[in-house]
């Protein structure tokens, strides 16, 4: 451990100038980071004020976004606490701060709805454990590879269904128990619109006016507290000075019971450890009806907490490391659960906080979990008279700020047909069926577009002499040049040797490779079907320049010793070279086949 000096606090220690290169742990890269500059006072300081703020404003929307997914709201505060403060200690990013997030309702709702909050604890835990697997095998620069169009259609069409489903709580309609399904439940808001309340529709707007109206009078405070505070004081009153006066509370909707006695709202308790699936059997069918789901939430939980660490990156000119931030996730998630947290991932809107607020460093976000257990040890009587309403307005104003319309709309106007197709796919999929279906087909179309565009990088050209335009190597009399420039991989394979057709008016063969970086399984079987080909037709075969991890392929597949007749050159002139050899050994002219008239 490094030595502390004289104020007790951890210097900053320069980089080792020799020797080994030390090991790269999968966790806790932040923390290193963030001692090797040195942590002092200031810092501290600076990361408990950042902490109070960001917890100020986890702790209303931790309540209502467990609320969206459909459980009691101390699962959100779960959540916040435990996740939030393994992950900032275990992970990647400096000032990420982690918990339940918007972009989770969509997955986690029809979860709680069939399998109730063991089930949703569950999937949690498996998908920790996928993200685990991610962060180990290295896949977190893979989320550089998603294309703009898929994010903008998640995260579209994930508001608009929070949006919408805020209509129960927001117009304090009764609609028993929900169906599982996102239209579904819209037929069962409009079945019910006969039990709409005048009082809770009140509630709403003013909580989302106050949402609105507040940053621009005054930013000390955040504007959910306030808001939230003000409104449930303004209903608390009214309901005080009129007892008719009644609309949805935490503390009505409510009630769990501590050791025989039923509390109203949220149990003032430390959250104790327990099985995710205390009372149910966990079997191998249990698990694999949940694992389709717990994939989606490993997947957008990726995306989410990821994109949220660049734009960290972004803002305070640093740098994150995203298998370390994946790892530490997993791990978040699979303690969470056992704590009655629900599945987490980096909150951009809180990360933002944290760094506007001063972080300096993860203590911060440990400390803002840290806020949310007192508050919820000691406010929990308070938090009982917050209108469920004004949590669903909340809700309202958070799906709001995240689907940024102008990004979408943006796309649609400029962008290539293919890219608003898939845009509207994922938006349309995300809306009208299940993120499990939304996140396996935006990944596809991600895949198939990123095909798509690597192919159209490579090309290809045939030059049968040098006089042809562009012809800098001068190509005997007799030979064919071919040169393919861009990836050999299964994207682009087909298209780049296609060029060849039926041709047959040559007697060598030279494919230069010089500009092929790297090929696949698929690009060297239509490179072996090229050349058996070519030497089937008796033509000799050169392949020139191949680059250093195309011929590492070529070695272990043992291209020369498999075809006879083909010969390998370090560059394009021993491959010319060797062509003019070849054809002055040839005794037979060449011979141009006629087409038929």
């Amino acid at each position: 451990m490094p030595a502390r000096d004289s104020t007790g606090w951890i210097p900053a220690v320069p980089p080792p100038t020799g020797g080994p290169t030390p090991p790269r742990f999968p966790i806790g890269a932040a923390l290193r980071r963030t001692f090797a500059k040195g942590y002092g006072a200031p810092q501290l300081r600076a990361d408990l004020l950042a902490g109070v703020v960001v917890g100020i404003v986890a702790l209303p929307l931790s309540m209502a976004l467990a609320i969206a997914v459909g459980v009691p709201p101390q699962h959100g505060l779960y959540t916040a606490i435990v996740a939030g403060a393994l992950v900032a200690v275990l992970g990647g990013c400096k000032f990420q701060v982690t918990g339940p997030t918007a972009a989770f309702v969509v997955i986690l709702a029809p979860i709680a709805s069939e399998h109730g909050l063991k089930g949703l604890l569950t999937a949690g835990l498996m998908a920790g454990a996928i993200l685990i697997v991610m962060g180990v095998a290295r896949l977190g620069n893979l989320i550089e590879y998603i294309p703009h169009p898929v994010t903008t259609g998640f995260t579209t069409g994930i508001a608009t269904v929070i949006a919408l489903l805020q209509l129960k709580d927001g117009l304090g309609l009764d609609t028993g128990k929900l169906p599982e399904h996102f239209l579904a439940k819209l037929a069962a808001f409009w079945h019910a619109r006969g039990t709409a309340h005048l009082g809770d529709l009140l509630v709403a707007v003013a909580t989302f006016v106050l949402l609105r109206l507040l940053p621009r009078v005054t930013r000390r405070v955040p504007a959910p507290l306030l808001a939230i505070a003000a409104v449930s004081g303004v209903v608390a009153v009214i309901a005080r000075i009129h007892p008719a006066f009644h609309v949805d509370t935490i503390g009505t909707h409510f009630h769990t019971t501590v050791h025989g006695v039923e509390i109203a709202g949220i149990p003032s308790v430390f959250p104790t450890p327990t099985l995710p699936w205390s009372g149910t059997p966990l079997s191998y069918a249990f698990i694999r009806q949940l694992l389709p789901a717990a994939f989606a939430i490993a997947m957008l939980g990726a995306i989410e907490s990821l994109l949220s660490a660049v734009i960290a990156d972004g803002v305070t000119d640093t740098k994150h490391d995203p298998n370390s931030e994946l790892v530490a996730l997993g791990i978040g998630n699979i303690v969470a659960p056992f704590f009655g947290g629900i599945a987490a991932t980096g909150a951009l809107a809180r990360t933002a906080t944290n760094i506007r607020s001063g972080a300096r460093s993860p203590f911060a976000s440990v400390t803002h979990a840290a806020v949310v257990l007192v508050a919820m040890l000691l406010l929990a009587p308070l938090i009982a008279y917050v209108p469920m309403a004004s949590l669903a307005a909340l809700m309202v104003f958070v799906a709001w700020n995240m689907a940024e319309l102008h990004n979408f709309f943006g796309i649609v106007r400029v962008a290539p047909k293919s890219d608003v197709i898939v845009l509207l796919t994922c938006y349309l999929l995300t809306v009208f069926t299940d993120m499990v279906v939304a996140v396996s087909v935006g990944f596809m179309l991600a895949a198939l577009l990123f095909m798509r565009r690597m192919s159209e990088l490579t090309e290809s050209r045939l030059r049968l002499d040098s006089s042809q335009e562009g012809g800098t190597t001068a190509v005997p009399k007799g030979a064919l040049l071919y040169e393919i420039n861009g990836p050999l991989f299964f994207g682009a394979a087909q298209k780049a040797l296609r060029a060849l057709g039926g041709r047959r008016d040559f007697k060598v063969l030279v494919i230069h490779l010089g500009r092929v970086p790297v090929i696949d399984a698929t690009g060297l079987v239509a490179l072996e079907n090229t050349i058996s080909g070519a030497i089937k037709a008796r033509k000799d075969v050169i392949i020139a320049g191949p680059l250093p991890k195309p011929r590492e392929v070529f070695d272990k597949a043992k291209l020369e010793k498999k075809h006879t007749g083909l010969h390998i050159t370090k560059d394009l002139d021993a491959a010319v070279a060797l062509a003019e050899q070849m054809l002055a050994d040839r005794k037979t002219p060449l011979v141009v086949p006629t087409s038929p008239s």
